[in-house]
C-alpha cells in the first residue's frame, strides 16, 4: 500500500475532502484507481469514455465511478465519484457520464456480489462481439469462460429503462458479458478479480481474433472443455488475488 501511496502521491490532507472516510473505502479508492491505471497501460481505455466501478464497503447501493472527461491515467483515488444506484452524486465532483450511470447502476442493483464492473470498448473484445458464433474454445484463456459468458444485442448509444432489464436478464450470473459490436461487461466479488478476469478475456479475444476466422478450429471435446473450466475456476472469489501485486508492480515500474 505505502507504494502506491507513493504513486499517488497520498498523504493524510489529501483525504481531508472526503471526510468522514472509513479506511475501507480509502483502500477500495486507492485499488479501483490502480485499476484504472494498469487499464490504461494495457490500452484498455477509449478516450475519456468507459468505465469501471466499485461498491463501497457497508453503504448499501453506493459505489464509486470516474469523473466524466478524465482519461483512465488521469483517475487518483480522490478524484472518484461516489454515486448511488438513483443516479446521485454523494460525494466527489461531477459530471458522471449518464450511460455510465445506466450500465453500472443497473448492474450493482442487480448483482449485489458484483463488487467490481468493468465496462470497456477493448478492440478485440469488439472484434468478437462481433462474430455470430461468439468466444470459441481455442485456447485455455477462453476455457475459462466456457460456462461464464453471457451476450447481448446492440441497441444504439443510449441505455433505456427496458434494455437496462434486458442487459442484467441476459448477464444473469455470469462474470461477462459481451455486448456485440460495443463491447464487454465484466464482473468480480472484487477489485482484483474483476480485473484478473478481464484480462483473461482479453487474451483469448486477440488469440481468437488472431486466428483465420475461415478455417476449421481445433477444439477440446465437450467433457475437456467442462474439466478445465473446473479447474480454472477453482479458486472460487479469490481470483485475482495472487496476481494483483504483480499488477501493482508492473504499474509501480511504469
Amino acid at each position: 500500500m505505502n507504494s502506491l501511496h507513493s504513486k499517488f502521491h497520498i498523504n493524510s490532507e489529501d483525504w481531508a475532502s472526503l471526510e468522514p472516510i472509513s479506511d475501507q473505502e480509502k483502500q477500495v479508492r486507492i485499488d479501483l484507481a490502480t485499476a484504472y491505471q494498469l487499464a490504461y497501460l494495457k490500452n484498455w481505455d477509449d478516450g475519456i469514455y468507459t468505465h469501471i466501478s466499485a461498491s463501497v464497503p457497508d453503504e448499501d447501493g453506493a459505489y464509486l465511478l470516474n469523473r466524466f472527461g478524465l482519461r483512465f491515467n488521469e483517475v487518483t483515488p480522490q478524484n472518484l465519484v461516489k454515486v448511488n444506484l438513483q443516479c446521485q452524486v454523494l460525494t466527489g465532483e461531477g459530471p458522471v457520464n449518464q450511460t455510465g450511470f445506466a450500465i453500472h447502476g443497473a448492474v450493482h442493483a442487480a448483482r449485489p456480489d458484483a463488487k467490481c464492473v468493468l465496462h470497456l470498448h477493448v478492440d478485440s473484445v469488439i472484434a468478437i462481439s462481433a462474430q455470430a458464433k461468439g468466444l470459441l474454445p481455442i485456447s485455455q484463456h477462453a476455457l475459462r469462460f466456457y460456462r461464464d459468458v453471457a451476450y447481448h444485442d446492440y441497441q444504439g448509444l443510449a441505455l433505456s429503462a427496458r434494455e437496462q432489464t434486458t442487459l442484467v436478464k441476459n448477464l444473469a450470473d455470469k462474470k461477462a458479458i459481451l455486448l456485440h459490436n460495443h463491447g464487454s461487461i465484466v464482473c468480480g466479488a472484487s477489485i482484483q478479480q474483476a480485473f484478473y478476469l478481464m484480462d483473461v478475456l482479453d487474451k483469448a479475444c486477440k488469440i481468437q481474433a488472431l486466428s483465420r476466422s475461415d478455417q476449421d478450429f481445433i477444439c477440446p471435446p465437450a467433457e475437456i472443455c467442462e474439466l478445465t473450466y473446473r479447474q480454472l475456476c477453482s479458486d472460487g472469489d479469490d481470483e485475482g488475488r495472487l496476481e494483483w501485486p504483480a499488477y501493482q508492480r508492473a504499474l509501480m515500474d511504469s
